[in-house]
Formats: C-alpha cells, structure tokens, sequence
C-alpha cells in the first residue's frame, strides 16, 4: 500500500499522475463532484443562513466507499483537484465526506500535468482556500433558488407542464438571442449603389493588369445614373500616391471563451466539443489548464517558444510580448491555455489532434513578429466632373506572426468593404489610366446576423456574464430545454440593379443574389420568445445583464474575502422572493397570442399563439359554442412572423386525397413531421416534401415502398419479425417488441438466426426488468442500471428507503406491497394520486374529441416513427 493518497477528478488525470510520481504514491478519481444538494425540495435551508443540504447521490456511494477504505489505509491523503473555485469546492467535499480537517489536509494545484509541474506542486502544498469555496456554493445556492424559484412560475402561468425552467445565466442567455431575433425581424433593408470603376496599367513586367478603384454611394438610382451620365468622355488622371508602411500583430494566446470561439469558427466545433476536447487534452497532459481567463504565458513557456520559432523560422520571427488581461477578475488561473511542450506540434490522438494544432499555432503566433504591410491609396480624377475615385492596395512586405497563424472573425465584424484591398499594379502621378468599364451595383445593408455559439459566448464574455466555466453548460442547457435551437437558414433569392458604363454608354442589368442563407446560428423558439417576455416583465432585475454581471462580481468578491457569501445571497432573495409571490398572485396565465385576422367562412378570429404541446394557430375561441379549430405550426414558422395567409393554408390538413384498396388516403403533419395516414397505418413523408403536394399517385407509391419495408423477414414462434429504422436508430419488431438492433448485426441483410438471437437476448432481459408490476395503476418497480427504482407512469423514480435508512435487497422487494410503494411516490410528488383523481373527467373529454385527432393511432405511429427520414 502506498504511503500517500492522492485525489483527483479524472480517472484519465490520475493514470498520468501517477505514473509522474511513482510508488509512494496512489493516485485516485473521485469522478468529479462526489457530493450535490438534495433533488427533493430546494436542498437549501432558506431561514439557516441559506445553509445547503448536501448528499452523496446513489451512483457516488461506491466510489466513495471506496475512497474512505483507502484514506484509513494511506499515512497521508492529499487533494489534486481542478484550481479553479469548482475543483477547490469538490476538495472541501472530500474532506467533509472522508473525515478529513480542511484546515490541515494538503491540496495541491497545477497549471499542467507535467513532471516538473506536479513536483513542485507536492513540494508547496497548501490547504483548501475556503473563500473560493464558498464563492462557488454561493453560485450554486442562488442558480437552485432562482430555478426553484421561477420555474413553478412558469409551470402555473403556463400550460406546458413542468417541463418548463428558468435559470440566472441561461435566461438572460436567451433574452439575448430573442432580441437579436426581433431586431431581425423588424429590420427594413435599404439599397445604396456602390460605385467601381476598372482600369488596366501595366504591371512590373509591362504586362496590362486589371484593378479596382472605388468612388461614393449613391442612395437612389437616379443620382448614380447622373453621375455615370457625367463621366461620359471623361479621362482619368493619377492625381496623388501615397504609400504608408503598415502592420498586423498577433492575437493573445487562447483563454476558456477565445478557445470556443475560434474552434467554432475555424473548426467548426460546438462549445461543450471544444470543452470536452480540451479536458481530454489536459488530462493527458498535451495543454495546460483550460478553464482560465488568463492571458499570461509562463516564463517556462516563452523560453519553449522561443526556442520553436528562432529554430523553425529564424531570429527575425521572434518577438516576445506579455498580453494584458481585460477581466480584471482574472484570478483562479494564472495562464493561458498552451502546449505543455511546446515542441509538440502535433498530438498522435485523431480526435483531439485539430484542436491542439489551434492552440499550439495561436501560443506560437502570439510571440511571433508583427506582420508588416505597405498600403497604396492612389487618388483619380474624372476630367468631366469634380469627384475623385480611390483605389487601395495592401502589400505583404514580411509575414511574421502570419507564416503560422491568421485568427477568424465573427459576421458581426465583416464589413462590405472588407476583402478589397489587393494587389496595385505601379502608379505615377499625372498617369493617365485608360477605363474598360464603371458599375453602378445596387448593394443592401444587413441586418445584424444571428448568434452563433461562438458570437453568444463572445457577448456574454463582453458583458461580465457567467465565467469561463459556465458557458458550455448554459448553451447546452438553452437548447436542450427547447428555447433556442441551433439551425440553419436557406437563403432567398433577390434581385439587385446594376448600371454598366461601357464606351460612353450606359447599360442597365438586372442580375440574382442569395440573400440570408446561415449555417448553424441560434434562433430563439417561440417558447423562448414567450418565457422571456414573462420574465422580463415580472422579474426584471434577474434578466437585466448589468444587473447579472454585479452578480459575478459579487461573486468575485467572496473568492477574495471581501464578502460574507450568505448576506450576498440574502441581499439578493428577499426582493426577489416578494416578485415570486406578487407575480403568482396577480400575474396573468401566459399566452404569447398575436391576432391575425377573421376566417371568412366562419367570421371567427384566427390567433396564433403557445399551446400545451407548441406554437400553433386557432380558428374561433373556448368560450364560443362552435369548438374551436387548430393547426400547429411547421417547423421554421414562428408565431411572431406567421402571415394570415400562411395560417390558413395550416387548416387545409388534414386532407382527404383519395381512396387505395378500400381504405382512405389522407396527408397530415405530425409530431415527428409530414405523413400519409392510409386506415390506421402511418408513411412518413420524406424530407422537404409539402404534404400539401403529395397527389394520390405518390401516396400509393410510398405505402407500397413502406409495405414492401414492413414485410416479415423472419418468424419467430409463428409470429412475423419485421425491421425498420426509427428514433434511435435500426430495429426489428415481433409481437409487438421493438428490439435495438446493435451494429455488429448486418441490418440490411438479418438472417433468420440473427433474429432468434435478438429476440432471445430481448425477452431475458425484460424477463429480469420487472421485479412486480401494478399495470391498473401504472405502477412497476424494475431493476435498472444504478439499482431498483419506482416507474410511475412516464416517470422514474428513486427507490425509497427503509425505516433505518438502509437500500432494500431485492428480494425484499419482491414482496413489498403496493401501498407502500405508493407511500414512495408521495413522498417524491406530493399529491400524486390526488392529481390524478382531478384530472380523470377532463380524460373524459379529451376521448369525445378523439374520432377527429385520432390520438391512439397516432401513438402506434410513433413506434413506427412517421417523419422519421
């Protein structure tokens, strides 16, 4: 047994450091975070100073087990975890769970998983920094109270359920995006006319060149019309030539954000990728740490890179710099993210192996030479008016920084003019420049494009918004509850103008250009419109980016002891908990509806607005005695933007086309996308085709293609096996089984035997799934992955436990009654049974509309997957 523990979080961390300091020395994962508030409640004892109530999650309990015989057996234990204030808190959760005195213990840090790095650190430990502990409970304390808090806002002033939640960063996230949208949606495109003449001059080896120059906009047709009229006979003279020496210097090495967003734009990498990439990275010891705002580089590290570039492309090529921070709170790290060894340029692994060549070119740019420029600007006079033309050329006198690295930019800092600049062939002055034509083209401004991850993080980052650490999860969080998706944008045609003086004569075009087209950009859904318009109107502080960035300051403030973290918190809750109160009582249920005209056949009003299952259009209202109509809204429609028009044409689904084999043929759209309903069976309707277009004829043709794909291909007990590719991938069905089919199967071509093989696999498992089932209630207990757990109609729950606080054995729950069971239940969701006794006469309306939606056959569509391409 080694003498001293070691702690880490990652198992892939401590291989590498255990194999850098040998023997003496057990170096174990703790797997991340080992403890987290209670699910049930707030897990916050709100009038204790906001003390939190902390556990160790099933799935933690063995590791920690195991981590306690280990401390008892060790003479030392020593924690290693991350050096900012999450791997400083996850060290203060180990000694509390392994019994260990915080004020005594040794805690190591690091920049970088190297020899000398890790030695020096178990040469000057020092204790657990509880400062920056409890900076980081207090981000936690008051992110779980404003989700608790708001989030059963949103459940009883909204009819989606509890699906709904609000959170301090990511609300504010997508108020940002939802504005970014309006302000698209409201803008109103204005046209110019740039002007750009072309003329030839002989270039160095007196052969004639082509080049640009450019003269004023015009706003109106008429006015560039005049002006090409004005140059007709002119001639045009070089009047003056002035060359500038100029220069470009490297960006600074990467930070947290700066990383993200550059794998975004040049790699075209999400920002939990990045992160997960660059985590792989560190663990492995290839970068340092890569969650920092630092723009510093060590002294270790210049000396590397000095030795790479003065070795690779000469002395001329070096130029150190030190880089300011702009984030004065800059402080949990001390570096930026580098090559460890910076002779490395390159890592063997193929998924991480872009992302380090990204960062080993910006630490090597940034300490490289600025690159040098010559800028032309030559001045021509038009003889026949008094306007000038200006033509520039931009000429690369020496490489420097750019010989390893040239640094993106967003959308948001292109410019028209941008790209202009090249090459001049050698002017004189009083030349006389001979012209082959002049355009007058009709240009558009542009709105301000959508954010991409990378342009989010970069705003949020402007605006003292969350911390390098909190991006990726924010992002992550935003989409996957459904208030913003990550989409692109098929561009529309437009036609432009164009004015052509060509030998004295003016010539008028009319040319096409792609307008609007956007790869993966953030659009806001319109759940996220209408959640953020409720909370910007009810709870105005907590989505107001100066006041989320005084937050983070704040938040900075107990990391340097400046500031008691529970009276932060109390500053904060009791204003915020009288909004809680005063805007469930007196707020309105939300709706989010826009009116957008009359239905002529009924003279009912037709609205589009949120309904329980999404956006969607409504002909007439509730409390009219004709029911009303409804239609959900396809994908890329928003309630903000719906035309009248495009509404309507929602109700002509469902529509009847015809009749095959003596059964109905109709087209709808559903959950999962377009669909031809012939009887009771479901065909998805490929990608990009309008239900709206498919005739009887193509109807036929895609039941016969998905009678021909749901023919048996085997029997199994006599019953048909029949294959289909659905949600989650490839599968075969038999006796209404639908069975995963894993990749080491050959799916086009299952054999018999294959399919005795999954099916045998299948029913033993579901054989040992079910430890009792109550099917009247909906109520069965299983055995899962991490152990029994209670499945309560769609729900999952953890099993409870017994009166002295140990886990039942399975075989005791062979025999727990149901009762008791339901006791569990209630203990987790309050009124469960009660909830279902109300609801049980509304069940009963829903089925008397049931002949015209159809509902049931909708869910064997499902498992069939229509709109599944």
């Amino acid at each position: 047994m080694a003498k001293n523990l070691l702690i880490v979080e990652s198992p892939a961390k401590a291989k590498t450091i255990e194999k850098i300091l040998g023997k003496d020395f057990e170096v174990k994962s703790c797997y991340g975070h080992i403890r987290d508030l209670e699910k049930g409640e707030m897990g916050i004892d709100i009038n204790n100073q906001y003390k939190p109530r902390y556990i160790v999650p099933d799935e933690k309990e063995k590791v920690v087990k195991e981590l306690k015989q280990l401390a008892k057996k060790s003479d030392e234990v020593w924690l290693a975890t991350d050096e900012d204030r999450e791997g400083e808190a996850i060290s203060w959760h180990l000694c509390e769970v392994l019994g260990l005195d915080p004020g005594s213990t040794k805690r190591i840090v690091f920049h970088e998983i190297t020899k000398p790095a890790i030695q020096k650190a178990v040469q000057s430990p020092r204790t657990v920094n509880m400062n920056l502990v409890n900076a980081q409970q207090a981000r936690r304390v008051l992110d779980r109270i404003v989700g608790f808090e708001l989030s059963p806002v949103l459940w009883r002033k909204m009819s989606m359920g509890t699906s709904l939640s609000a959170g301090r960063v990511q609300s504010v996230a997508v108020r940002l995006i939802a504005e970014r949208e309006r302000e698209i949606n409201a803008f109103k495109s204005q046209s110019h006319f740039r002007i750009d003449a072309f003329f030839t001059a002989n270039d160095l080896s007196n052969k004639p060149v082509l080049f640009k120059a450019e003269g004023q906009k015009y706003n109106e047709q008429e006015d560039a019309e005049k002006f090409l009229e004005s140059c007709k006979g002119a001639s045009y003279t070089v009047t003056d030539i002035q060359v500038r020496p100029g220069k470009k210097s490297p960006a600074a090495p990467f930070t947290t954000s700066t990383l993200q967003q550059e794998a975004s734009r040049k790699l075209g990498y999400s920002v939990s990728k990045t992160m997960l990439l660059a985590q792989k990275l560190y663990e492995s010891g290839n970068i340092t740490y890569m969650r920092t705002d630092s723009v510093n580089l060590s002294d270790t590290a210049m000396d590397g890179i000095r030795q790479q570039v003065t070795g690779q492309y000469g002395q001329r090529y070096f130029q150190p710099r030190k880089f300011k921070n702009k984030n004065e709170s800059a402080q949990e790290a001390h570096e930026a993210i580098r090559p460890t060894y910076m002779e490395n340029s390159t890592v063997d692994d193929p998924e991480t192996k872009r992302l380090y060549e990204l960062i080993w070119k910006r630490t090597m740019a940034s300490q490289m030479a600025d690159a040098e420029l010559e800028k032309t600007t030559a001045k021509i006079s038009i003889s026949t008016n008094k306007e000038e033309l200006t033509a520039t050329g931009e000429v690369l006198k020496f490489d420097g920084f750019l010989k390893v690295y040239r640094e993106d930019r967003d959308d948001d800092d292109l410019t028209e003019e941008d790209g202009n600049d090249s090459m001049l062939p050698p002017l004189q002055v009083k030349q006389v420049l001979p012209l082959k034509e002049m355009t007058a083209t009709e240009r558009f401004n542009r709105a301000a494009p959508r954010y991409t991850e990378a342009s989010l993080v970069k705003k949020l980052e402007e605006l003292g918004i969350g911390r390098p650490s909190t991006y990726a999860p924010t992002i992550t969080t935003i989409l996957k509850r459904g208030y913003v998706e990550k989409r692109d944008k098929e561009g529309i045609r437009r036609d432009f103008r164009i004015l052509k003086l060509v030998k004295d004569q003016i010539k008028k075009e009319m040319s096409q250009e792609t307008t609007g087209a956007e790869k993966s950009k953030l659009f806001p859904t319109d759940l996220g419109l209408v959640v953020t318009d409720f909370l910007n109107q009810y709870f105005n502080d907590v989505m107001d980016y100066g006041f989320t960035a005084k937050i983070e300051e704040e938040f900075d403030e107990v990391a340097n002891g400046k500031r008691q973290w529970h009276k932060m918190i109390d500053a904060f809750y009791n204003p915020f908990k009288k909004d809680v109160d005063k805007t469930i009582e007196t707020a309105e249920r939300i709706k989010g509806e826009r009116e957008l005209g009359t239905d002529p056949e009924t003279g009912r009003k037709v609205v589009a607005r949120m309904g329980r299952y999404g956006p969607m259009v409504q002909i007439g209202d509730a409390s009219e005695e004709e029911k009303p109509k409804f239609a959900r809204l396809k994908s890329g429609q928003s309630i903000e933007t719906i035309s009248y028009e495009e509404a309507m044409e929602l109700f002509k689904l469902p529509l009847t086309i015809g009749e095959y084999e003596g059964q109905e043929v109709s087209v709808n759209v559903g959950r999962f996308g377009p669909y031809v309903k012939w009887g009771e069976e479901f065909v998805s309707i490929p990608r990009g085709e309008e239900p709206l277009t498919v005739d009887l004829e193509r109807a036929i043709e895609l039941i016969n293609e998905k009678k021909q794909a749901d023919a048996p291909i085997a029997t199994y007990e006599g019953l048909p096996v029949t294959k289909g590719k659905g949600r989650f991938g490839p599968f075969i069905k038999w006796n209404n089984l639908f069975i995963n089919v894993p990749k080491a199967y050959n799916f086009d071509a299952l054999k018999q035997s294959d399919c005795n093989e999954l099916i045998q696999k299948k029913l033993e498992k579901e054989a040992n799934r079910f430890i009792q089932q109550w099917p009247a209630e909906k109520i069965s207990l299983e055995n899962g992955r991490w152990g029994p757990f209670i499945r309560f109609g769609k729900k999952m729950l953890k099993m409870g436990r017994k009166a002295d606080g140990s886990k039942f054995a399975e075989e005791e729950l062979t025999g727990i009654s149901l009762e008791e069971i339901k006791k569990m239940i209630e203990a987790e969701i309050p009124g469960a049974f009660e909830k279902a006794a109300k609801k049980a006469p509304a069940k009963k309306a829903a089925t008397k509309k049931a002949p015209a939606k159809k509902a049931a056959p909708k869910k064997t569509a499902k498992k069939s997957t229509p709109g599944k391409k």
